[in-house]
């Protein structure tokens, strides 16, 4: 679920619309050779250079919200097939570090019905509703996508039915008069 971060890591945020998320890339100077040993904090926290420990923590809880926020919109996307539109799409806070982390996001799925195909729109319905479920922890926006779904779904189940009675309602007309009532009289009997 996409949630807010507490006010001491609210930011200026950017947002960049990305399938491939490059905005992490560290420049090659800035990579640290093996030879070189970052020590610990009595904190834990691996120290990043001129930072104080408050905003090592910070970074610290950007990347895990980084991680958090791509692996949701991930899950969408695996499990959302063709019906997706583009990739994910992240909303980025600048951290003390000057790097971008992912803090939002979102992805596009098509929530249309099949228009004069109420099943494809119920398979189709079904994958929208796994999707918008997919992540771990759903958002409110997640739970409101599969509602949606849902009822596409019912509509087109509706649909379906009225179909195969107007469908079996033809079939039925097509019979002789003596036929249909011969079955009516031969019910009525029965009941009788």
């Amino acid at each position: 679920a996409i949630r807010d971060l507490p006010p001491q890591y609210v930011k200026p945020r950017v947002h960049i619309d990305t399938e491939n998320d490059t905005a992490n890339n560290i420049a090659p100077e800035n990579i640290p050779s093996g030879k070189d040993k970052v020590e610990k904090s009595n904190t834990g926290i691996e120290p990043y250079s001129g930072l104080s420990e408050e905003e090592q923590r910070e970074i610290e809880e950007l990347k895990r919200r980084d991680l958090e926020v791509k692996a949701h919109e991930q899950a969408h996307i695996a499990a959302g097939g063709p019906y997706v539109r583009g990739g994910a799409h992240y909303e980025y806070q600048r951290g003390p570090d000057g790097k971008l982390y992912a803090v939002g996001g979102e992805v596009s799925i098509d929530v249309s019905p099949i228009p004069d195909n109420p099943e494809a729109t119920i398979r189709k319905m079904q994958v929208v509703r796994r999707a918008a479920l997919a992540p771990a922890q759903p958002s409110a926006q997640d739970y409101h996508i599969a509602a949606m779904a849902s009822m596409e779904m019912q509509k087109a189940r509706a649909e379906l039915a009225r179909m195969k009675a107007t469908q079996a309602y033809g079939q039925a007309s097509v019979m002789g008069t003596n036929q249909v009532q011969s079955s009516v009289t031969s019910r009525l009997f029965v009941i009788a």
